[in-house]
């Protein structure tokens, strides 16, 4: 049988006028700033007048350590809110917005696949809205500006080998890492070395992503440390005075994007920080908002749960005031053979051994999740090589762990495929079984913080930090950034630090390279192992195949 592309099947949409799709929720015409037919910005006049409303219930996505077999998380966000629809709720999706630089790369885009898409995915996939190029040059705005307060005199007496503000670029480029600036004379200023992040590991972007409101952003990015005194005395955003104008750039890109699904409801689009360098998780506005508008929220938080989800109960949940009412853990038989040990070239056959060899990845990610209070179930997301015998390893494996296992088929029926899972997930959620409780308590030293991460959701034995790490750690905590979260920064394909290492790893330690101060968005980055900022684009990158063809069509995207 032959399946359509995922491009494909996003063309043939039979997509409703916004409008449409905004009265769901009960959000009128007056209140959508429309980007087209199809896409719209929900105004801040209408996100204040629900406030007093009670909230929703809110179900988190997570998945297993992802593998290049696939595990379908965004789909399964999406098929979930159809499914629940479906079964007569009132539900709306919140996910993230693509970056350029992996959708050019090798990771692809993020609107979902088969029949549980997100749709326009070709505008989600590319410009959307503009909110990443607001973002883009909201940062470098501030960049400018540090250079140009250096250049007419350094009132600020900043010294120029303790600047720690990079810039930005929405692209996988590797030749930018590391760069030296200013250089051709006197006329264009002082040379130094510097470097470029990805935009999505921006602060800027992280704070769009934990800002309640408009006031809120403009104090967070004041409250950014963008250098260091030779005295080592930090000097703030707001001491640049560029705080304002960066506001203004990001006024729109604040206002959550609304889209719909193939199914025709309603999703939230909105912000897309990096899991593993930065907290995962799509913007607060757009899930509050959510919440007080529709009856159950399905959000995703990225890559496995010992990222993504850590940091949405641990950082999210503790900046926003949330917590999840029931999880859904992703996982397929194709991944468990791959943790078993089976090459990828061989997943198509059948091997029950190697799908139980795998399953302690995902057995683990299930008692972390648990420990934080919240029930859980897991989705099967189904492939047509999966067999009866793998699925069933699969669920007799979970059941021994005191939890279900459900098999999903939205892939290829929609929110049909996926209706057990939808009631599963209401039977927990109006069960009042969650007693979420984040992992640490802020007045945890932060040492004692990141100790807690590597050993709970990790399971390592011991965290590895030279002195300067630890002394850097203590100086902030006398500084008053004790009570901050952190915000782990490591590979995404394992428990450890090393991106080989399959399955639940014991006996290995966590090595801490940096840390950093996002003081703005108000947690501590603590970069682990060989992880990048600035990603590079791989030997064969996904634009090469990527073109418009006769009739004016994008090919080539995923």
């Amino acid at each position: 049988m032959t399946y359509k592309t995922d491009i494909e099947i996003a063309r043939d949409a039979q997509k409703r006028p916004i409008q449409e799709i905004g009265a769901k929720l009960g959000i009128g015409a007056e209140d959508l700033l429309p980007y087209g037919h199809d896409k719209a910005k929900v105004s801040q006049s209408f996100i204040n007048s629900v406030q007093d409303r009670p909230n929703g219930k809110l179900v988190l996505v997570t998945a297993i350590n992802p593998t290049p077999a696939g595990e379908g998380k965004t789909t399964t966000t999406v098929g979930l809110g159809d499914g629940l629809n479906r079964i007569g709720k009132k539900a709306a999706i919140c996910i993230r917005e693509a970056s350029l630089g992996p959708n050019f790369g090798m990771k692809g885009g993020a609107a979902g696949g088969g029949l549980a898409q997100v749709v326009p995915m070709e505008d989600m996939n590319l410009h959307f809205t503009g909110d990443f190029h607001a973002i883009t040059s909201a940062h470098n705005l501030l960049s400018a500006m540090i250079d140009n307060h250096i250049y007419w005199g350094n009132e600020l007496e900043i010294d120029i080998r303790r600047i720690v503000w990079r810039r930005v670029l929405d692209m996988n480029d590797r030749a930018l890492r590391q760069i030296t600036a200013s250089l051709g004379g006197v006329a264009n200023g002082f040379p130094r070395e510097t470097g470029f992040d990805i935009t999505v590991a921006s602060e800027v972007m992280a704070i769009l992503c934990l800002a309640r409101d408009l006031a809120d952003l403009q104090e967070r990015l004041g409250n950014m440390i963008v250098a260091y005194r030779r005295d080592r005395s930090p000097v703030f955003c707001r001491d640049i005075k560029a705080d304002g104008a960066m506001t203004v750039l990001l006024k729109d890109a604040m206002q959550p994007n609304l889209v719909q699904t193939l199914e025709n409801n309603p999703a939230f689009v909105h912000g897309g920080p990096f899991a593993n360098i930065a907290h995962g998780c799509n913007s607060v506005t757009a899930t509050t908002t959510a919440l007080k508008i529709a009856d159950y929220v399905v959000t995703e938080a990225g890559f496995g749960a010992d990222l993504g989800a850590e940091k949405f109960m641990n950082i999210k949940c503790r900046k926003a005031g949330l917590a999840p009412d029931a999880v859904v853990l992703v996982a397929t038989v194709r991944a468990m053979k791959m943790n078993g040990g089976v090459a990828k070239a061989d997943l198509g056959e059948e091997n029950v051994a190697a799908v139980e060899a795998g399953c302690p990845n995902l057995g683990r990610h299930l008692a972390n999740l648990k420990s934080f209070g919240v029930p859980v179930v897991v989705a099967i997301n189904h492939f047509v090589t999966d067999t009866e015998a793998e699925v069933k390893a699969v669920q007799d494996y979970i059941a021994a762990q005191g939890a279900e296992a459900i098999e999903c088929r939205h892939w290829a029926m929609g929110s049909e495929g996926i209706e057990d899972l939808a009631r599963k997930v209401v039977e927990l959620a109006e069960g009042g079984t969650s007693a979420f409780a984040p992992l640490y308590p802020d007045d945890m030293p932060l040492m004692k913080k990141v100790e807690t991460i590597a050993k709970r959701i990790y399971h390592a034995d011991a965290v590895l930090a030279d002195k300067s790490v630890r002394n850097q750690l203590a100086a902030w905590e006398e500084q008053g950034y004790g009570h901050l979260p952190i915000c782990m920064a490591k590979t995404q394909y394992s428990f450890s630090t090393d991106p080989n290492l399959r399955g639940a790893p014991t006996g290995h330690s966590v090595p801490i390279r940096e840390v950093r101060l996002s003081a703005g968005a108000g947690f501590v980055v603590v970069i682990c192992g060989e992880i990048m900022t600035m990603p590079g684009l791989p030997r064969i990158p996904s634009a090469e195949s990527i073109r418009l063809n006769d009739d004016g069509q994008i090919e080539g995207l995923f």
